[in-house]
C-alpha cells in the first residue's frame, strides 16, 4: 500500500518525529508565548491596548487563512517541500518580528508569520503517522499529542521569563536556530509519499482562495474588535459579519461544487472526521482561550510579573506530559 511505504525505522523515525514535534511546538509556542509580553511591547511601541491586540490577531488571522489550504499546497508544491519552505517563512518572519521598529510593521510580519506557521501544525501530524507502521499509530499520536498540548502553556512560562530577564524581541529570536535546524533536517530525511509528491498543474481554484480568505479575515476582526466597537453599534462590524455570512456561504457552495476546490469538504461526510473536528474545535476554544485570558489577567489586573503570570501554567503542562503516554498505551 501507498500508505505503508512511507513507514521509517529505527534513527531516521526518531530523527523525523522529533523534528515535527519540533515544527509543531515552533507554531503552537509561539501563538501562545507573546501573550506575556503585550505589556512590554506596548509600552516599548506606545501603542495603545487595541493596536498591541492585532499582534496576537494577525497571527491567527495567517494561521486560519492558510491551515484549510495546507492539503492543496501541500499538493501542488509536494509536502516536504512545501513544509520546508514554511518553516523558513516562519523562520525569517520571527527574526523580522524582532526587529519591528513600529506596531504596523510587527502586525504585518506576524501575519506573515502566521501563514508560514499555520502549516507546521496539519503537516507536523501527517508526517510522524505516516512514519509508524499502523499498530503504532496510537503511541506515535500521543508523542505527538504530548507536544501539541503542553505547546500553549509552554508558551507563558518561556515568555515570562524571556521578558523579565532579557527583552522582548528575543520571544521571536528564539525560534531563529530551531527553525533552521528543522529545515535542515526536513530537506534531509523527510520524504513525500507518491500521493503528495508534486501534481501536474490544475485549474487554480482563486474562488475559494479569495472567499476563504475574506470570509475569515472579516470573522477573525469581528471576534476580535467587536466587543471593543460596541458590535452592532459599528457600522464596521456590521459590515464584516455580513460578509463573513455570505462569504463563508458562497465558500461552501463553490467548495461543493468546484472540480479542484482548495479545501476538500467533502471528506466531512465521514462520520469520525466531523466529530473529530468539532471536538478539535472545543479543546482549541477552551486551550487557546484560557491561555490567551490568563497571562492578561493575571497580569493587568492582579500585578503580576510576566515569569509570575507563565509560572501559573506549568502545573497543566505537568499535568498533560503524565498523562498523555499512559493516554497511548491505552490506545494502543
Amino acid at each position: 500500500m501507498q500508505h505503508e511505504s512511507l513507514v521509517e525505522y529505527g534513527p531516521r523515525r526518531i530523527i523525523i518525529t522529533i523534528t515535527a514535534i519540533f515544527c509543531a511546538l515552533l507554531e503552537i509556542v509561539d501563538t501562545t508565548i507573546v501573550n506575556v509580553a503585550l505589556k512590554d511591547m506596548q509600552g516599548n511601541m506606545g501603542a495603545t491596548l487595541s493596536e498591541i491586540g492585532w499582534v496576537i490577531t494577525a497571527y491567527a488571522i495567517g494561521n486560519v487563512i492558510i491551515v484549510p489550504m495546507t492539503s492543496w499546497l501541500s499538493a501542488q508544491f509536494g509536502r516536504r517541500n512545501y513544509f520546508a519552505a514554511s518553516i523558513m517563512i516562519f523562520t525569517v518572519c520571527s527574526f523580522l518580528c524582532g526587529n519591528a521598529h513600529g506596531i504596523w510593521e510587527l502586525v504585518f510580519f506576524r501575519f506573515l508569520q502566521g501563514l508560514g506557521g499555520g502549516a507546521l501544525l496539519v503537516t507536523s501530524q501527517t508526517i510522524i503517522t505516516e512514519s509508524y507502521p499502523p499498530e503504532k499509530r496510537g503511541m506515535a499520536q500521543a508523542i505527538y499529542g504530548l507536544g501539541v498540548i503542553i505547546g500553549p502553556t509552554l508558551g507563558p512560562p518561556l515568555g515570562g521569563f524571556i521578558v523579565d530577564h532579557y527583552s522582548w524581541p528575543y520571544i521571536f529570536y528564539i525560534n531563529i536556530p530551531i527553525g533552521v535546524v528543522a529545515t535542515l533536517l526536513t530537506l534531509q530525511y523527510v520524504r513525500s509519499p507518491k500521493y503528495a509528491e508534486k501534481k501536474t498543474a490544475k485549474e487554480v481554484d482563486w474562488a475559494g482562495i479569495g472567499l476563504l480568505a475574506i470570509s475569515v479575515g472579516s470573522l477573525q476582526y469581528v471576534l476580535e474588535r467587536g466587543q471593543e466597537d460596541d458590535w452592532f453599534s459599528s457600522k464596521v462590524i456590521t459590515t464584516l459579519i455580513v460578509t463573513a455570512v455570505l462569504g463563508f456561504f458562497f465558500f461552501i457552495w463553490r467548495e461543493l461544487t468546484a472540480k479542484n476546490p482548495v479545501v476538500e469538504l467533502r471528506v466531512l461526510k465521514n462520520g469520525n472526521l466531523r466529530v473529530g473536528t468539532i471536538l478539535s474545535f472545543i479543546l482549541g476554544f477552551g486551550l487557546y482561550g484560557s491561555t490567551f485570558i490568563i497571562p492578561l489577567y493575571t497580569q493587568m489586573s492582579l500585578g503580576w510579573t510576566a515569569q509570575q503570570s507563565g509560572a501559573l501554567m506549568v502545573p497543566a503542562a505537568l499535568t498533560t506530559a503524565f498523562m498523555m503516554p499512559i493516554i497511548g498505551m491505552i490506545m494502543q
